[in-house]
This record gives C-alpha cells, structure tokens and sequence, in this order.
C-alpha cells in the first residue's frame, strides 16, 4: 500500500501503603538519572501521593478550578456506584469503526480510573470497592485485542487501566493479591503484546498513546525492561513527532521508518512543506490528533518524573514549542497560507494540564497561550478515550505556591 494510504488508514483518608510498594515521592522532587533509581513509586502512573494530597485539601477548601473539576467528575455518569461494566474476552476494533465493546472497554477503565480518584480524594471506601469490582469483572474475562486498531484500543484503554490499577493497589489494601495478580496477568497479557507492536510509519500519536500505556503498564507490574523501552520509545518518537528548526530541514523520522526520501516525510506530514518550531506531525491532519500526541507525550514524561526520570528536561524546549504553537491555532490564530493551506481544523481536546503544570508551573517557563487555552477549558473532564480530570489532578500544582508553602 501507498505510504499516504497507509498512514491515512492508520487511525485516523489516610494512605495505606501495601507491602512492597513504595511511597511516592514529593511531586516536586527532582529526578534521579536518565533510567530512574531502581526502586518503583506508587502510586505513580501519572498521579502522586502528594499531588493528589494538595488537591484534596484544595477540594475540601473549596478552591477553584479544583472544586468545580471535582464535582464535574463526581456528577459524571463514571462516578456511578451503580456503574455497570462489560467485560469481552476479545475486544477487536477494526479501523474507523468497532464494536460496542470497543467503547464500553475505554469507558469502564474511565469508570474504574473515576472511582480511584474519588477514593483517595474523599476517603469513601465504596469508591474503592467500585474500582476492585470493575477491574476484577474485566479480569475475569478479557483475553486480546484484536482487529486493525488493537494498538490504539489497547493503548488508550490500558493507559487508564494503569493509573487506576495503580492507585487502588497503592492506597487500599481491600484488594485482595489474587485478584490483583489476576489484573497484572490481564494487564501482561492482554495489553502489552498490542502496545509494543513496532508502528514506525503510523501517525505518531499511536506511538505516543502506546508507549503512555506502557510506562504505566510498566510500574504497575514493575518492569524494569518494559520500562526501559518506553522509555527509548518516548526518545525516538517525540523529536519525529514535534520539530524544531534544529532538526535540520525535514523532520526527524523514527528508528525503522521507511520514509527515506524528503517527498515521502512531507506526504507523512500531510503535505506541509514548510517546518517551524512547535509543528506536529499530525497538524495539518487536525489538532485532536494533536491533542492526543500532547496529552500522551506529557503522560509518560509525568509518570517516568514520579519514578525518578526527567523527560521533561530532555524535551522541554520541544515540548513547549509544540504547546505554544498549537494553543495560539485551537485559541483561534489565523494560520498562514503556507502552513496547511492556510486551513486549521481546530478540535483540540482537554489535553494540555499536565504538561503546563510542569513546565509552566514546576519550571516557570513562560506558555501565555496553553494558559489561556487551559483556562478556557476548564474544568476539563474527559475525552472519553484516555484523558480524564486533569484539571483536579494537575491544574497549577503541586508547584511553586505548595513547595513554599504558600497559598
């Protein structure tokens, strides 16, 4: 198949701690080394114990956006105590279209992620119990993904999977090892194989969503080899997904690509001849595949940042580039005629907290337009595939006021 026809087919209370987990470090603590420190941190899928601290005390004071992100997510349909979820043995997904069961599968880990969250947040057991019950029930059935988005399918839900599984494991110990052994072999078995597959000449944001479920697939099961290589994953893809000027005049393209001639890499970027700083791959396809680059991008930097590996700092200037850029174009900017046409589709999700939080917030960088895109979304809540409340858990915090202790 053609390289254009193939890249458009591609898709388009008290904390308790749990023997053998770790407790997580300060959010704001500075990493240790390229690869981390050996030692996992739980919970530490994209949340940590001490953000998820500083939002309850911001929730139980009524601040805001907190406030309102929190009781957006606790009058979701996903805070049900009465949420009823559909396990499948086989979730195939073929392209552009799936199955109800590819749905109910992104929705239950959402419901599952949505119960963990109002746990460690109010205190309320029942939340917990909610989280076991759902993740238990797919458990006990889900065997494979399957079908031309099995990727994509596994990445998107098995992201969430992991930060909820994550969560729960780290902070209720009524989950009991069985079940949660049986959720691991789930997560190993079921999820890995399809989010490691080599997508070299896919649109990027599969990689991206991919490598995002495994890093938190990778501490969830502490795996260091799998860590690892999302960790090379993560490298290789964002500088072949994002460009700066620096890269020369084409973009990078990602270790095993068969883009090897300047007329291909410009039909991989959708037929953009002209590269500036903070362009992404998918830009002139349309921002919400963006969105998912960004969203995914700042998952597995924040996650390997809980577990002592600064991705941000290897990325930073990449990274806000391609925020900026974006986040002026989805606010409204009229793009050029050279940049796609002169024509922006302007779908962007609520997908920029967490990368603000850290380099506006931890790093004090300057990012006037994501501000006023994130403020103008919130309370962000979820994009029903892999994004959800990260306005509760990562708007402004913690940073430079709570590491002061200021308010």
């Amino acid at each position: 198949m053609p390289v254009r026809k193939r890249l458009i087919a591609a898709l388009i209370a008290p904390l308790f701690l749990l023997p053998g987990c770790a407790p997580a470090a300060p959010d704001s603590a500075a990493p240790r080394g390229a690869n981390g420190s050996g030692v996992f941190r739980h919970p530490g899928v994209v949340v940590g114990g001490d953000g998820l601290a500083a939002v309850r005390q911001r929730v139980t004071e009524g601040r805001e956006p907190w406030k309102s992100a929190f009781d957006a997510m606790r009058a979701s349909r996903y805070a049900s105590l009465a949420y009823a979820p559909h396990p499948v043995a086989d979730v195939a997904c073929p392209p552009e279209a799936g199955p109800p069961a590819c749905l109910a599968e992104r929705e239950d880990a959402i419901a599952a992620y949505t119960h963990a969250l109002l746990w460690r947040l109010t205190g309320e057991r029942r939340h917990a119990v909610e989280a076991v019950r759902i993740m238990d029930a797919w458990s006990a059935v889900l065997k494979r993904h399957s079908d031309g988005n099995a990727g994509l399918q596994a990445a998107w839900s098995g992201s969430t999977w992991a930060r909820a599984a994550d969560l729960v494991h780290a902070t209720y110990p009524g989950w009991e090892p069985p079940a949660v052994e049986r959720f691991k072999w789930m997560l190993r078995k079921a999820f890995l194989p399809a989010v490691t597959a080599p997508v070299a000449d896919y649109n990027g944001n599969w990689e991206l969503a991919m490598t995002d479920a495994t890093i938190g697939i990778a501490v969830f099961l502490e795996d260091r080899a799998v860590f690892a290589d999302a960790l090379r994953r993560f490298r290789d893809r964002v500088p072949a997904y994002f460009y700066l000027t620096s890269d020369g005049p084409l973009p990078k393209t990602p270790p095993g690509s068969t883009l090897d001639t300047p007329e291909k890499i410009r039909t991989y970027w959708f037929g953009q001849r002209t590269f500036v700083d903070g362009l992404g791959q998918e830009t002139c396809r349309n921002l919400m595949h963006i969105g998912y680059a960004l969203a995914a991008t700042a998952h597995i930097a924040e996650t390997a940042w809980h577990q002592g590996v600064d991705l941000y700092a290897e990325q930073a200037e990449r990274l806000r580039a391609a925020l900026e850029f974006h986040a002026r174009y989805q606010l409204g900017a009229k793009p050029p005629k050279w940049l796609c046409g002169g024509r922006i589709e302007r779908t962007m999700g609520p997908d920029v907290e967490v990368a603000l939080n850290h380099l506006g917030h931890r790093l004090h960088l300057a990012l006037p337009e994501t501000e006023k895109l994130a403020a103008s979304r919130r309370p962000g809540g979820t994009d029903d595939l892999f994004v959800a409340w990260e306005t509760l858990t990562h708007a402004d915090g913690p940073g430079r006021a709570d590491a002061s202790g200021a308010a």
